[in-house]
């Protein structure tokens, strides 16, 4: 068996991933506003959200900000001309250092007293003097110079032969990183292995530019030179993609020096890699890559502030994060949904930002899995959408948040008020009542019949285990499941979807409310009929899986007549109570015509506002009864919801976003206990 060991939480231990649900919620106010999981995503992951256990995840816009600052910093500290100016400057100290071994040999000489010596000392001393002068003034003349020159100094001789095995070692790894090691500290065979792997590499490469068969293979490649590529590429595109951002990094440096830096650099470097019999097959290799990469940043110039020098290969490796911070800035901020994050390598993002920056980006890759796999979220034609699963939880969502701001003294239970018989089993019991439905509870009428027979004396086993008795019922044993009166009612809600609703900051809250409505009543009331219209320029059905992607109309135009004659014939096919609850912003400036056509006036036309009267008295007369809920309402949108409740004898109710909801539930809930009354007191 497993054994699990549990502590006590001291703040470091790794914390709760953010679950589905949480994702879920985190996203719900952007996706009941806009309608869109997939912006919904985009905006969570762009601005970052906190897990379960209160750790921050970073967002795109501050890991974006990481990498800029991390490109800033390397900017304004470092000199890519400083690895230039330092090998000029060993040269020179050892240049120096050479003459003054001269200097101190002639000396020697002279304090001697031999002339035949000071004669001999003079003549070689001029030699190797005229030698030093006729050196020229670049990095590559000075290094071929005085590899053929036989230096008098040891200490200076050490010095250049260190100096020219660092060359060759930083020079490859410039250019080849991985093959650094390899190259400068082994001998001709070792090298002449290198050169055949290069060859080797050049060939792939061109055979597959040609469309030909890959000889070797890649397989085969990497079993006979794998060790000198420790990058450990799984195929020959991931090799040359390590190969090719390398070479780019080295491209870039070069042309990030100025003119006469790049063109002594350039040259020593070839100097180097000549002498190692490496240069035509790195300059082969180059061109292979710059063909089969155009994307990467080829002889890209930076400018730098900063005065810090560093060595060829630690320059290059500057130039080569600088060039992933680039790749990975387009790669962030052209991601459009959170899956499209997984392309990314963590291992690089950790060495390049850090390890929150890595973790941070490894939760911003599970966000639309997360939802996939808990079977809230599905793709649909390349678009995320929400299944059924996700409209309920969405809908379930809106009404805790609102059932949150109710105090319980407004609103108390959420069922009807009286209990009997009926058709839903509510989750009590009671004594049984002559005329009560007999759903008898087994358990607790046999629990009160042996209480009653314990109370009378009646129960004794006399300590003998084993021994069965009768239990007598009677009829003050009986106690039945409680019941909760079923009352039909069917809703219309109207919602005005014209573009003042979210120009006002009203749209959010008025879609909290249909989304919370049609939870209330799909779960707590199945038996009620819900039916949503969103209104505009035009009216329209909504149907409850819309609800969710249901967003404004750009379009100018309140046509609350053309809302109420579709909720009107909605209703009109259903039987028991039926009501409209309307939740608008604004006065009526639109209707339908004779034609079918509509007519809009702002302000609003007489003949709009008499026909949206005509048809709240259409209502009134099918005993249809409106509450409207007004947002904002100005004084001309409350003279005429007035003039709605006058002719209807519905309620009107004027209020703000934050209270909405919590209007509009407790007027539900309250006529549906009312209805329940008033159908049990006709029973």
């Amino acid at each position: 068996m497993a054994a699990y060991r549990y502590s006590r939480w001291d703040g470091t231990q790794a914390g709760f991933d953010l679950d589905a649900d949480a994702i879920l919620s985190e996203i719900r106010d952007d996706l009941a506003y806009h309608g869109d999981v997939g912006f919904a995503l985009r905006r969570m992951m762009q601005q970052g959200f906190g897990d379960r256990s209160g750790r921050h995840i970073e967002g795109l816009q501050e890991l974006l900000e990481r990498i800029r600052e991390s490109r800033r910093q390397e900017r304004d500290q470092h000199d890519p001309g400083g690895a230039y100016q330092d090998i000029a400057n060993e040269l020179n100290e050892i240049l120096d250092q050479e003459r003054e071994a001269l200097d101190r040999l002639e000396q020697e000489a002279g304090a001697s007293g031999d002339q035949r010596r000071q004669e001999v000392t003079d003549e070689v001393v001029g030699e190797h003097r005229a030698q030093l002068g006729l050196l020229p003034e670049d990095l590559a003349g000075r290094v071929r110079g005085l590899t053929n020159y036989t230096f008098t100094s040891d200490e200076a001789r050490g010095r250049f032969e260190e100096l020219l095995e660092r060359l060759r070692s930083e020079t490859v790894q410039t250019y080849l990183d991985q093959l650094a090691g390899a190259a400068s500290t082994v001998g001709p065979a070792e090298r002449e292995r290198i050169r055949n792997a290069l060859d080797a590499l050049n060939t792939m490469m061109e055979q597959r530019a040609a469309g030909a068969a890959l000889d070797p293979s890649f397989e085969q490649f990497m079993e006979q030179y794998g060790e000198l590529f420790p990058g450990d590429p799984e195929d020959l595109d991931e090799l040359l993609e390590q190969l090719a951002r390398r070479m780019a990094a080295a491209s870039a440096m070069l042309a990030s020096m100025t003119p006469g830096q790049r063109a002594q650099l350039q040259e020593l470097m070839d100097e180097v890699l000549s002498d190692m019999d490496l240069s035509w097959q790195i300059n082969r290799l180059a061109g292979n890559l710059r063909g089969a990469f155009p994307g990467e940043q080829w002889d890209l110039r930076m400018s730098f502030s900063g005065g810090e020098g560093m060595g060829l290969a630690e320059t290059a490796d500057m130039f080569q994060r600088l060039g992933e911070l680039d790749q990975l800035e387009r790669m962030l901020s052209g991601a459009p949904q959170p899956g499209a994050l997984a392309e990314i390598d963590l291992d690089r993002v950790r060495n390049l930002l850090g390890e929150k920056a890595s973790a941070s980006l490894e939760q911003l890759q599970r966000l639309s899995r997360r939802l996939e796999e808990s079977g809230l979220v599905e793709q649909r034609e390349g678009r995320l959408e929400l299944t059924p699963k996700g409209l309920r939880r969405i809908g379930q969502r809106a009404l805790e948040d609102l059932f949150k701001h109710l105090s319980k003294d407004r609103l108390g239970g959420h069922g009807t008020a009286k209990t009997g018989a009926g058709h839903e089993r509510a989750e009590d019991t009671k004594p049984y009542e002559i005329g009560d439905t007999f759903n008898l509870n087994i358990e607790r009428t046999m629990r009160n019949a042996l209480r009653r027979h314990v109370a009378e004396g009646e129960l004794d086993t006399g300590g003998r285990p084993g021994v069965r008795f009768p239990v007598r019922l009677s009829p003050e044993d009986f106690e039945v499941e409680r019941t909760e009166h079923q009352s039909q009612c069917a809703t219309v809600l109207l919602i005005d979807l014209s573009l003042s609703m979210p120009l006002r900051d009203n749209f959010l809250a008025a879609k909290k409310v249909a989304l919370a409505m049609q939870a209330l009543i799909s779960v707590q009331f199945p038996r009620d009929y819900l039916g949503i219209i969103g209104f505009s320029e035009r009216a329209r059905e909504i149907r409850p899986e819309e609800l969710p992607a249901v967003s404004w109309d750009y379009v100018y135009g309140t046509n609350m007549q053309h809302a109420l004659l579709l909720a009107r014939r909605l209703l009109g096919r259903h039987h028991g109570t039926r009501q409209i609850v309307m939740i608008t912003d604004g006065e009526p400036t639109a209707h339908l015509q004779a034609d079918g056509g509509v007519f809009f006036n702002y302000p609003p036309a007489a003949a709009t506002v008499e026909a949206t009267l005509l048809e709240v008295l259409r209502c009134s007369q099918e005993g249809i009864r409106i509450n409207t809920f007004a947002l904002d309402a100005t004084g001309h949108l409350r003279n005429f919801i007035e003039k709605i409740t006058q002719l209807n004898r519905g309620r009107a109710f004027f209020t703000t976003p934050d209270t909405l909801g919590d209007y509009v539930l407790v007027e539900f809930i309250e006529n549906r206990r009312q209805l329940a009354q008033r159908r049990s007191r006709g029973a």
